[in-house]
C-alpha cells in the first residue's frame, strides 16, 4: 500500500510499516466515500461484501454499487457458527477465538470486493459491518434480578481495520436496544432512503435466514416507516432439508424438492399456531427460537402424520409464505400496493410462487428494479456506516420500538 511521507508520531509509525490510515477528519471531508458493506446472517451461508461508492447524507444520500462478492462458508466454519449460535456449548475461549477468526474472513471479503471491482484496498474509506449474529434477546429477561434485552455480534473489526487501513463500523444493534429498542430490523432505515416512492406504499421483504418485511408508505417521512420479522425465512426450510437429506444438501436449490412434493394442511397448521405471528410489532426474533429445538419438534410432528421429506419441505416453504401473508394482513396499514422480495429466498421459484399465490397485490424482486437482491443487506450496512461516521441518527424508532433517534454503531480507527 502507498507510504505517505512527512508524517510524524503514530501516522508516521504506521507510514514506515507501509500502512496508510485514513483519518475520520479525511472522511468526513470527503463528499464521496468508497464504502464497503459487510453482512452475515442467520443462514450462515457465507459473508456478503459489497462496494459502494456513497455521496450525500440523509434523504440527500446518493448510492451506487460497485461490485459484489459472496464468500461462502466452508461445512466446518457453518458447523461452528451454528455450534455457537445454539446457546450451548462454547465459553468465552471459543468466542474470543471465533471473532478473530470471523475478522479475518471479514478482512478477506473486502479484498475480494476490492479485486472484483478493480478499486485499491488503500482507496476505501470506511467500511460498515454487521458481524454474525450469536444470540439476540430482544424481550427482556432477568440476570442477576436484573430485567434485560443483550446481543451479540461477533467478528473483530480491529482485524478489518489493520488490515484495510480505514475506520471499521459495527455492533450496530446495541446502541438502539440501550435506547429501549429491540435492535432489529435494521435495515428499513436504508430501504427508506432507497426505495420511497411518493406516489406508492411499498412493501420490502427480504428473504434471508429470518423473513422480515418493511413497509414505506406513499410520501412519506422517516417517521412513519415501519417494519418487522414476519417469522421463518430460509431457516426452517434449509435446516429441514439438511436433516432430511442427511446433511447430502444444505439448502433445496431452486425450490426442487419443495417442488416435487405436496403441501400438508395438518403440518401447515400446526406450523401456524406459533404465537410469534399473532404478536403485533415491533418484534423481532432468530435462530434462539427457530433453532434446533424447532426443528424437532416440526420433525416429530411430520413423522406422526406419515409424511415424506418432499412434502415436509413443501410444507416449510409454504409456511414462510403464509407468514408473509398474516404479516401483511394482520399487521400492514396501509397496506403495500407492490411487494418487493430480495435476500436468498427471492432465488427460490416455488417459494416465489406460493408467495404470489397467497398475495393479490403485485411481487418482484430487486432485480425488477434493477437492484441486486443479494447485495441488498450488505449495501445497507454500508449505507449505515456512512450515516454513523458523519454522526446522522440512522434507526428507525417505530420500527425497533427505541425511545428516540440515537447513531448506531461503534467506529474502530
Amino acid at each position: 500500500m502507498r507510504r505517505r511521507r512527512g508524517k510524524s508520531g503514530m501516522t508516521g509509525a504506521l507510514a514506515r510499516r507501509g500502512i496508510s490510515m485514513k483519518t475520520l477528519n479525511e472522511i468526513l471531508n470527503k463528499h464521496t466515500l468508497k464504502v464497503i458493506g459487510l453482512m452475515s446472517g442467520t443462514s450462515a451461508d457465507g459473508m456478503d461484501a459489497a462496494l459502494t461508492e456513497i455521496s450525500g447524507s440523509g434523504t440527500d444520500i446518493s448510492v451506487r454499487q460497485l461490485a459484489f462478492v459472496s464468500i461462502p462458508y466452508t461445512d466446518e466454519e457453518r458447523r461452528e457458527i451454528l455450534r455457537l449460535a445454539s446457546g450451548g456449548e462454547g465459553g468465552s475461549h471459543d468466542l474470543a477465538l471465533f471473532s478473530f477468526y470471523l475478522g479475518g474472513v471479514c478482512l478477506r471479503a473486502c479484498r475480494e470486493v476490492c479485486a472484483k471491482a478493480e478499486v485499491l484496498p488503500e482507496e476505501i474509506d470506511l467500511v460498515g459491518s454487521h458481524g454474525q449474529t450469536l444470540w439476540h434477546i430482544p424481550q427482556p429477561e432477568s440476570y442477576l434480578g436484573t430485567p434485560l434485552t443483550a446481543t451479540l455480534q461477533l467478528g473483530e473489526p480491529s482485524v478489518i481495520a489493520e488490515g484495510m487501513g480505514c475506520p471499521v463500523v459495527s455492533d450496530f444493534r446495541v446502541r438502539d436496544m440501550a435506547a429501549g429498542g429491540q435492535g432489529a430490523p435494521l435495515v428499513p432505515y436504508a430501504e427508506y432512503l432507497l426505495y420511497r416512492r411518493a406516489d406508492k406504499t411499498v412493501g420490502l421483504q427480504n428473504i434471508g435466514g429470518i423473513g422480515n418485511l418493511s413497509v414505506i408508505p406513499a410520501g412519506c417521512g422517516l417517521e412513519d416507516v415501519f417494519a418487522f420479522d414476519t417469522g421463518p425465512g430460509n431457516m426452517v426450510m434449509d435446516r429441514l432439508t439438511e436433516k432430511l437429506t442427511g446433511g447430502s444438501q444444505r439448502i433445496d436449490t431452486d425450490g426442487r424438492l419443495a417442488a416435487a412434493g405436496k403441501v400438508s394442511s395438518e403440518l401447515l397448521a400446526f406450523l401456524m399456531e406459533d404465537a410469534y405471528l399473532k404478536t403485533p410489532p415491533p418484534k423481532t426474533t432468530g435462530r434462539e427460537k427457530y433453532g434446533d429445538a424447532y426443528i424437532g419438534a416440526v420433525l416429530n410432528k411430520a413423522a406422526g402424520l406419515g409424511l415424506p421429506a418432499c412434502d415436509i419441505i413443501a410444507t416449510a416453504t409454504d409456511f414462510t409464505a403464509a407468514c408473509i401473508q398474516t404479516a401483511i394482513r394482520d399487521f400492514c396499514r396501509p397496506m403495500p400496493e407492490q411487494l418487493i422480495v430480495g435476500g436468498g429466498g427471492s432465488r427460490n421459484p416455488t417459494l416465489m410462487a406460493f408467495i404470489r399465490r397467497r398475495l393479490s397485490i403485485p411481487v418482484l424482486t430487486n432485480e425488477d428494479l434493477g437492484f441486486d437482491s443479494d447485495a441488498k443487506e450488505a449495501v445497507a450496512f454500508a449505507v449505515m456506516a456512512a450515516e454513523c461516521v458523519r454522526g446522522v441518527c440512522n434507526n428507525v424508532p417505530r420500527v425497533t420500538g427505541a425511545r428516540h433517534p440515537v447513531v448506531m454503531g461503534k467506529i474502530t480507527v
